[in-house]
């Protein structure tokens, strides 16, 4: 299964244009099961998607999972995840994070056998070393293979996110930020038990380089089956 997380940055490019096509265009070139998304939501008022619903229905392969509080956002926070057709999706949940900033995060259950979280987490660090532990409190009693993706916005490869060394294993697939110039790895994958990362890596094609500030991250993982 192939799943991918991408700071859209509502769609916001580095020529400054709005431009949702050109994210779905990067999007459906990951040739991904399950994207997770950052800014996926415009910021204020009722925080209107950045990515249409209609686009999505009419020029790609996946459904939004139903994690927006209202009818006209994608996520929460922010935060969206897309899942292709026809892969079942259960148990959606809405996670506040601490922090001075208003964050969350966002799980679902896929296809019966993977719980996937997306991320978006804070500028500083003590911030973000929080709203990890609140992410895995409320994964608390969770019995199932998890994957953790998103944005992590911490630049050192060694510190910030030690929270996640017990019960996971973090992975980052390459520099995803600046697009212009990759020199920091904020976006990263975080696998539990149960999960075997095949390859991983960051899409520097097409228009990936302009779309958005960061590139998108994917990972190829095999869920490994439950000893009887």
């Amino acid at each position: 299964m192939r799943l991918a997380t991408y700071n859209m940055r509502k769609a916001i490019g580095l020529d400054r244009r709005r431009d949702a096509g050109r994210i779905l265009d990067v999007i459906n070139a990951l040739e991904a099961d399950v994207v997770v998304l950052q800014e996926a939501d415009r910021r204020l008022g009722p925080r209107p998607s950045a990515l249409p619903h209609a686009l999505l229905e009419g020029h790609s392969d996946f459904v939004p999972a139903h994690l927006a509080e209202n009818h006209v956002s994608l996520g929460f926070h922010g935060n969206a995840i897309l899942v292709r057709r026809g892969i079942k999706v259960a148990a959606a949940k809405r996670i506040d994070l601490p922090g001075l900033e208003p964050r969350g995060a966002v799980s679902v259950e896929i296809g019966g056998v993977l719980r996937v979280v997306g991320v978006h987490l804070g500028l500083m660090r003590r911030h973000r070393r929080a709203q990890i532990g609140q992410i895995k409190r409320a994964l608390n009693g969770v019995d199932m293979p998890t994957a953790i993706l998103g944005d992590f916005n911490e630049w050192s490869p060694y510190q910030g996110l030690e929270g996640l060394a017990e019960g996971f294993t973090l992975h980052a697939p390459g520099r995803s930020y600046h697009a212009a110039r990759p020199v920091a790895a904020l976006d990263r994958v975080a696998l539990s038990h149960g999960l075997e990362l095949r390859d991983a890596g960051v899409e520097e094609d097409g228009q990936a380089r302009i779309a958005s500030d960061h590139l998108p991250v994917w990972v190829d993982v095999m869920i490994e089956a439950a000893p009887e």
